[in-house]
């Protein structure tokens, strides 16, 4: 389906909040931005395909085009957020300059004369030329408004087809312009001139964007740029179309005699005709800045902060983290539907997923509470795209499915949306047949240079190892990673499977999810714990391992972006068999116990206090909730908290990583609602919420209100909780308890532990349908 107007957003009903229109006044756009986390500050609006924005050199990697340092280099259509890997997109800029220009084609630049000024729905830089340059941005279109120096002589706006993000990583990953055009066309009846251009960046040239643009001004004299010739004839007749196409660096440059400039650009990845009618439908002609602005809060507003609400103000910083996050979180993937220049189809068409391996273990559930319309069109995506290239992506962008970085956890997200009941235009024959596809078709070889051992584009590249052994050997990199992921995918299918009446598929895959315990090393030790996931050699044999040494942690070791004791607790779909493997109870308490203590990981990274738990990373994301099993979910409480509140806060700085694509926010979000979900489960366990009332609204009228009372700081340890009415004794609910039909959660809270989740453990499904392991037969 094609998007459908400038701002589409549905109506909401706001039973329990004052001023919820100004929700979006909590949002910092820059939070987030510097040390590691890598958010896009600039105009987006939720999903939205123009992420408009600057972008800044320092010599370094600018992944979401963004520096808090450095020099301006331009200001284009194409954006990421926090992203990591290498900058994509930046494609087609424009760049004002004052003053005379002698070769257009110069890398331009220009520093800072003030901190620029971000908001949702507009955004400011000031140059040191004493430019100031604001912008705002419908989905597939945007609008720049120039106000150059009165006393400027020449006032110019450089057009550049070729600009992009570079990368200086040195790993053959940036990007590069491969070739463009552009042509300008006077209008005969305003005089404004109007450009239109494609420029291809990337690895290939269907990633190219078309765009359409008029300056809406007086015009002196435009430029054709194109290299070897930079000072191409100025244009001083229109009567015929002026163009010109390059594979070497293409553009155009406008010098005005007004200091006021506006320009209109709309982009396609379809054609220029495209691109023109886009920005025509989304900004019309003398729509104002301050128009776009009001469009893109309401957006923001209506469509995704409305749909979590409190009436406590009392925590000025707490309601910003919640707003920020959820603003940071939905920035990508991009809706790109009605925009695919590879196939025609009915199905919707989502891009730029980095990557479902920090997606899937809690960003894409809470996706389905804030926008299920749009999760249920994503899981179509997901499937339409294996209909016409074979695979589901982990990662993909500018069409094209990469990377993958442990399993194929697509399935992971097809398993937990179907268990939570996605149905709508999902065809789940074929989401399932995309699931085996990816259990049992092993991808070509990419010959990624990281990893030439096997795939690193989609599927698993390890796949042979999994099928003839049921673990995977020291062949593949990152194997004891991919091990466990693979378990997790393989119960995904087992979910699916059962679901759809494949009693034989159901138990292949079932049986297949308890592989990762043939990667368990009984042997391997730390201080007086015994066992954890090693690394087995070609032979059958294990590798001798240091529970707390992975190497380098990328793409050639045994473990990825994760230390072997962190990987041990993955198992997510198998906790009781965990637990046991640990040694039961007790000692599964103190061995994760031991991952918060303090200075017990010499290599780790020292704001984090050198703990075994990483806060900034994906793989440790479920550790500290995990008490829950084990009957002390006080220190679940404990820790998420402490771990939340000291490396969280709504600042530049204020993320303990890399935002992974709104993957760091969402984790926040969970624990300041008190609750986190088992991905490709029905189970949420139970946290402490931050505040003394939300209202998750979930659509067509259902709301899940929580509240707590004696809560505060410094005071938030359960005492005891009411579900529905019900007094509750489990550290854990479903999704049919609170999501499905909404309900309510009342929590009372008290300053010391207590001893009230006194009923059953979470469900472990894999162990429990296991004979083998003790636990009651399927």
């Amino acid at each position: 389906m094609r998007t459908s107007g400038v701002v589409a957003v549905s109506a909401l009903v706001l039973n329990n909040v004052a001023n919820a229109a100004g929700l979006t006044d909590y949002v910092l756009p820059d939070a987030g931005t510097i040390n590691g986390g890598n958010t896009f500050p600039g105009v987006s609006l939720p999903f939205g395909v123009i992420k408009l924005g600057p972008d800044l050199y320092t010599g370094s990697d600018s992944y979401s085009g963004y520096q808090a340092t450095g020099n301006f280099t331009g200001f284009s259509l194409l954006h990421e957020s926090g992203t990591g890997g290498a900058p994509k997109y930046g494609v087609v800029s424009q760049m004002p300059v004052v003053g005379a220009i002698e070769n257009p084609l110069e890398d331009h630049n220009d520093t800072r004369s003030a901190k620029d000024e971000a908001r949702v729905g507009h955004y400011k830089a000031s140059l040191g030329s004493g430019t100031t340059l604001e912008m705002s941005a419908t989905h597939r279109a945007g609008l720049y408004s120039y106000t150059f120096p009165k006393d400027s002589t020449s006032s110019n706006v450089i057009v550049d087809v070729s600009h992009v993000l570079p990368s200086f990583r040195g790993q053959g990953l940036g990007q590069s312009y491969l070739g463009g055009n552009i042509s300008v066309i006077k209008d005969p009846q305003s005089g404004s001139l109007h450009y239109e251009g494609f420029g291809s960046a990337g690895t290939a040239r269907q990633n190219g964007l078309f765009t359409s643009a008029d300056i809406l001004t007086k015009r002196r004299l435009t430029r054709l740029l194109s290299e070897p010739n930079p000072l191409a004839t100025e244009l001083a007749s229109y009567d015929d179309t002026p163009s010109i196409e390059s594979t070497a660096r293409l553009g155009a440059v406008f010098t005005f005699n007004s200091t006021q400039v506006t320009s209109r650009v709309g982009v396609s990845f379809i054609s220029t005709d495209q691109a023109c009618k886009n920005v025509d439908a989304e900004i019309p002609r003398d729509t104002s800045l301050a128009t776009l602005e009001e469009n893109v809060k309401k957006a923001w507003n209506e469509r995704i902060l409305s749909k979590i609400t409190t009436t406590d103000t009392t925590n000025n910083t707490n309601l910003q983290l919640l707003y920020t996050s959820l603003y940071h979180m939905n920035i990508i993937p991009t809706n790109k539907t009605g925009e695919n220049p590879l196939w025609s189809s009915s199905e919707p068409y989502y891009d730029d997923t980095f990557t479902l391996w920090d997606l899937f273990r809690c960003t894409t559930s809470l996706f389905q509470i804030i926008e299920p319309v749009a999760y249920e069109e994503f899981i179509r995506s997901l499937v339409d795209i294996w209909r016409h290239d074979g695979f589901m992506p982990d990662g993909r962008s500018s069409f094209s499915n990469g990377v993958t970085q442990g399993g194929s956890n697509a399935d992971n997200v097809l398993a937990d949306a179907y268990v939570k009941g996605v149905r709508g235009a999902v065809n789940w024959e074929d989401a399932f047949k995309a699931m085996v596809t990816d259990a049992e078709t092993v991808p070509p070889n990419n010959n990624d240079s990281r990893d030439r051992s096997a795939s690193t584009k989609e599927g698993r590249g390890a796949l042979p190892d999994w099928l003839e052994h049921g673990y995977i050997t020291t062949k593949y990199k990152r194997s004891v990673s991919q091990a466990v992921e693979y378990s997790v995918n393989d119960f995904g299918l087992y979910q699916v499977a059962s679901g759809l009446a494949k009693t034989d598929e159901a138990n292949r895959y079932l049986n297949r999810s308890r592989n990762w315990r043939n990667q368990w090393n009984p042997d391997m030790k730390f201080q007086d714990f015994t066992g954890f996931l090693g690394p087995r050699n070609t032979d059958g044999t294990f590798k001798k391992q240091d529970p707390l040494s992975c190497g380098g942690c990328y793409w050639g070791d045994d473990y990825y972006q994760g230390l072997p004791i962190e990987y041990s607790f993955n198992a997510h779909h198998d906790i009781e068999h965990l637990i046991e493997l640990c040694g039961g109870t007790d000692a599964f308490i103190a061995r994760l116990e031991a991952m918060f203590t303090p200075g017990l990981n010499p290599s780790g990274d020292s704001k984090f206090d050198k703990t075994l738990f990483n806060p900034g990373n994906e793989p440790s994301f479920t550790t500290p909730f995990l008490f829950n099993y084990v009957g002390r979910q006080d220190l679940t409480v404990k820790y998420s908290r402490f771990n939340a509140k000291s490396y969280y806060n709504p600042t530049p700085g204020g993320l303990p990583g890399n935002s992974d694509a709104g993957a760091m926010e969402s984790w926040v979000l969970w624990v300041m609602l008190g609750l986190y979900p088992m991905t490709g489960q029905t189970t949420f366990l139970v946290g402490s919420p931050w505040f003394s009332d939300l209202t998750i609204h979930l659509g067509g009228g259902k709301e899940l209100h929580i509240t707590t009372t004696g809560g505060s700081e410094d005071v938030y340890y359960v005492q005891s909780l009411k579900v529905n009415g019900q007094t509750w004794d489990k550290a854990w609910v479903t999704w049919d308890d609170v999501f499905a039909n909404g309900g309510t959660m009342e929590y009372v809270l008290g300053s010391d532990p207590v001893k009230w989740a006194t009923g059953p453990a979470p469900p472990s499904p894999a162990t429990q349908h296991d004979d083998s392991a003790g636990g009651d037969s399927a």
